[in-house]
């Protein structure tokens, strides 16, 4: 199995921090903001990453390599503009297109059991399985319905065609996402520039495609801010944040 990590962002929440450097290089708790993503991944053997690179890419390539340092065979897609997730994605199809892949985001740390959601992911047959959490301000950011089954019954603003098995629960995307390579039959046509999350996931959910939800509890932080950041370390520090794959 194959990963993606997004790391193009300006990190622009971030400033001044970003203005010489990119949001994946940022420290959090004396690591580089990516490195806790690399080893999730890694830890559950997922060794074979791309990482797409925009805002002082150089310096993630520079400082990761081909990733011998941490096990891993890191390879890079650069993008001369931002492309968003879809684009990136689509970008990237010749090294994602032959299996099932992980698209992990760099601003959050999650203590996921990545296994656990895979084995979700293969049982429900499906092409998309998002990684989603409860959150009192789902709304705000976007909220996703799931059924009692936790097929996504509801993306954003728009609704699958059939209605939802038993009652639904609103929840949030955490910036994981476990995908099938017929993910990209539903992005032919699109601009350079797109998103999953507002044009691909809802066209599919649309189409009568059966997306999924992987319910997920435990510990997530957002690190898009060095408010965040400094949340996450003295969670860490106390004891507070357990990350299983350190």
């Amino acid at each position: 199995m194959k990963a993606m990590v997004l790391a193009a962002g300006q990190g622009t929440r971030l400033r001044p921090l970003t203005n010489d450097m990119p949001k994946a290089l940022v420290s959090v708790a004396g690591r580089p903001m990516i490195e806790y993503a690399l080893l999730l991944l890694r830890h559950y053997g997922i060794s074979e990453i791309m990482i797409n690179l925009h805002h002082f890419g150089e310096q993630i390539e520079d400082k990761l390599g081909a990733g011998e340092q941490l096990g891993l065979e890191i390879s890079y897609s650069e993008e001369t503009e931002l492309l968003d997730t879809g684009g990136g994605l689509l970008k990237a199809k010749p090294f994602l297109q032959d299996e099932t892949f992980i698209v992990i985001n760099t601003d959050a740390l999650i203590d996921l059991d990545l296994a656990r959601a895979i084995a979700f992911h293969k049982l429900k047959h499906t092409a998309v399985t998002l990684i989603l959490r409860p959150d009192p301000d789902a709304d705000r950011y976007g909220s996703i319905d799931i059924d009692s089954n936790a097929q996504i019954s509801r993306f954003l603003t728009t609704h699958a065609p059939s209605p939802p098995l038993g009652p639904v629960r609103k929840l949030m995307f955490s910036g994981v996402q476990i995908l099938e390579p017929t993910i990209f039959e539903y992005m032919a046509g699109m601009p350079q520039k797109f998103s999953t999350t507002r044009e691909t996931y809802p066209k599919m959910l649309a189409a009568g495609e059966a997306l999924y939800g992987f319910r997920f509890d435990g510990f997530w932080q957002d690190l898009g801010t060095a408010e965040r950041i400094k949340q996450a370390e003295e969670k860490l520090a106390r004891g507070a944040a357990n990350l299983h794959y350190l």
